[in-house]
């Protein structure tokens, strides 16, 4: 007797797509979603970042299939086990993937590697993909994706809390690019190695105080314009931060802008010229980091103090916040948690964090995926106003390292 198909889970609008694919795929539940973009008049269906995150989980899964629809507007997904970079299942130069960006893409490379970390853990084999080709964005973007330095310095860092070792996660960055003209196309290259796969992820207690501020790091970057831009906002951040942290080390990095095949002239030209700043603020507590990204729009017009000073200031707005993960690394924690060990774990977020769209969003899609409730309560042991998070684990685990 045949197994009854699963049921489809339905979802509507381009919202939270990677977020419930992941979900998808970790849980194994197939998904049905609808009109997706169905009432632009321009551009309908999936966009061209869309069709690529496809391609990439199609990359490193097994037995996915997915069927988009003419207009683009509807796919049904159906997970299949996470491989990674499984020899004879896709990965090209050795042990690596290679997932190409095409020059449409509007959205920086942590719109995908931050999906693509989650799965990592749950994989058969070390997840290994490099980056490549005109679409690749390192910096940060105006669509709200962090830069490459903040994605290292304060996302990688958290794997250590449930027990995958952020040591064995390496991202390199060979060739830095800013958001193209017309906020498209970057033409960098990055490469994500993975080597932490787990059975399970430990419960996590985040639930103390965030203690105070001790030290502040960040990397400034410059590609294709003059290298003195790094110090002029270097200059302007400390200016801000100076009088409230006595230890500030900001790296400047200065690259020269890709060569990207121009097809007018049929020579070839400069693309990602820009510069931008990234802030990490690292806490006396234990895992409590706080992030910030600014980026010169691809329009330009900004000057480099203006940039050191917004992200200083970005950087003190997040800290005000509170809580102990900042709004950039909740989604990514949260997630974590609902898919460890079947335990309760906290985790203290601030109530600005909290009361996000996207939070709020997480939090229904994970109920719909099987995972318990959350629970809420208020901080008692002081005025901050902080929210204790409470999410019990639903055990998922990573099948392709079963227990026998």
């Amino acid at each position: 007797m045949s197994t009854p198909r699963p049921e489809f889970l339905k979802f509507t609008g381009h919202k939270s797509f990677t977020q419930r694919l992941v979900l998808a795929t970790l849980t194994g539940r197939p998904v049905y979603i609808s009109k997706i973009r169905s009432n632009s008049p321009t551009n309908p269906g999936l966009a061209p970042h869309e069709i690529s995150f496809l391609r990439l989980l199609e990359a490193v899964t097994n037995g996915s299939s997915m069927q988009i629809s003419y207009t683009g507007t509807t796919i049904t997904y159906q997970p299949g086990l996470i491989t990674g970079a499984a020899p004879g299942f896709g990965a090209t130069d050795g042990d690596i993937l290679e997932h190409h960006l095409p020059a449409t893409c509007t959205r920086g490379v942590t719109y995908f590697l931050l999906p693509l970390c989650l799965l990592a853990p749950f994989s058969k084999s070390h997840m290994n993909v490099r980056f490549s080709g005109p679409g690749v964005i390192t910096s940060a973007t105006e669509t709200g994706d962090l830069s490459v330095d903040s994605f290292r310095t304060a996302i990688l860092p958290l794997y250590n809390l449930f027990g995958i070792p952020a040591a064995r996660i390496e991202l390199r960055v060979l060739q830095r690019s800013c958001v193209g003209p017309h906020g498209s196309g970057g033409a960098g290259v990055v490469e994500l190695r993975f080597a932490s796969q787990v059975r399970l992820p430990k419960t996590l207690h985040l639930n103390r105080s965030p203690g105070r501020i001790k030290r502040i790091r960040g990397v400034a970057y410059a590609t294709g314009v003059s290298a003195s831009n790094n110090a002029r906002m270097i200059h302007s951040a400390r200016e801000v931060l100076n009088p409230l942290v006595s230890d500030i080390h900001i790296a400047a990095q200065y690259d020269q802008a890709p060569l990207v095949p121009d097809e007018k002239s049929g020579g070839k030209k400069r693309m990602g010229i820009g510069f931008g700043l990234s802030l990490v603020a690292e806490s006396s507590a234990v895992g409590v980091l706080y992030s910030a990204d600014v980026v010169v729009p691809p329009k330009g017009g900004v000057i480099p103090e203006d940039i050191g000073k917004r992200c200083a200031y970005q950087l003190l707005e997040t800290v005000s916040q509170g809580g102990c993960v900042s709004a950039a690394a909740t989604p990514t924690v949260l997630t974590l948690m609902a898919m460890g060990s079947e335990d309760v774990g906290r985790l203290r977020l601030g109530r600005d964090v909290m009361g996000t769209e996207q939070i709020i969003g997480l939090a229904r899609d994970l109920r719909k995926f099987g995972a318990s409730s959350w629970g809420l309560r208020d901080v008692e042991d002081d005025d901050t106003g902080d929210i204790i998070v409470s999410v019990k684990g639903t055990g998922v685990g990573n099948v392709g390292r079963k227990i026998a």
